[in-house]
């Protein structure tokens, strides 16, 4: 018996041309779903497919509602059914004190962070609860259990994913759909380039395991919560940290 096995479905993964999104995407074809690997840069995304068998590359704008919609309804040309939705797709925002800050910082992680799980979610939402299966995991964070100082934009947008989770999986939880959420501590990704050495070491020196998180120890997390084993645990939170959240 093959467990976590994909065979016939269909997952889309946001942010999946690189770093957690790219390992997520290798993980789930290897588990045999066919992988729509979405996002805004077209090319990454064709170059990100090219690698991983049984994917395809499509274009999205997880900011924007239209994008998503129509991005969506493509795939269910394309494959018949989504089965998996992975919201991956985030941005670090801005690291800075509040008062270096300006409104347009909040807005772009608002954006991106939180609209783009939303547009996910409800692009997909109805079309799961026809079919009566579903399986959503977005990508949340420790920061938005714990608040990291300098960035509290990404802090509150990903508190935000976090309490979206549970409240979408209570929704549809007689569905059957299942929808959670993996916290990860930080992880080696170009998301980093984004921050600066300081934030980046404040980071992992809260880690027990003193190091680093890899994307393919969150992708494992994922394929079991993208699966059809992962049929009794929603609107769960689960952190992947180096032992960093214990609770």
């Amino acid at each position: 018996m093959a467990y976590f096995d994909l065979t016939g479905q269909t997952a889309i993964v946001t942010g999946g041309a690189s770093g957690i999104g790219l390992a997520i995407s290798r993980r789930l074809a290897a588990a045999g779903a066919t992988v729509a690997i979405a996002d805004m840069n077209l090319a990454a995304a064709e170059t990100a497919a090219a690698s991983v068998p049984g994917a395809f590359a499509i274009q999205v704008d997880v900011a924007d509602w239209a994008s998503v919609e129509a991005a969506w309804a493509a795939v269910i040309v394309r494959t018949g059914q989504i089965h998996i939705l992975v919201n991956n797709a985030g941005i670090a925002g801005k690291a800075a004190p509040l008062w270096e800050q300006d409104y347009s910082d909040w807005t772009k992680c608002i954006r991106v962070n939180m609209d783009g799980v939303w547009n996910g979610c409800k692009a997909v939402i109805g079309h799961m609860r026809e079919h009566k299966y579903g399986r959503i995991v977005s990508i949340a964070s420790v920061a938005g259990k714990d608040g990291n100082p300098n960035m509290t934009a990404y802090s509150a947008t990903k508190a935000a994913v976090i309490g979206f989770t549970k409240s979408l999986g209570k929704e549809v939880a007689t569905d059957g759909i299942c929808v959670n959420a993996v916290a990860p501590a930080v992880v080696r990704t170009p998301i980093l380039d984004q921050l600066t050495p300081e934030q980046v070491k404040y980071m992992t020196d809260k880690i027990p395991m003193r190091r680093t998180g890899e994307p393919e120890e969150i992708a494992a997390v994922v394929h079991f919560l993208a699966s059809p084993d992962c049929s009794f645990v929603t609107a769960q939170t689960y952190d992947a940290s180096g032992g960093r959240s214990t609770y």
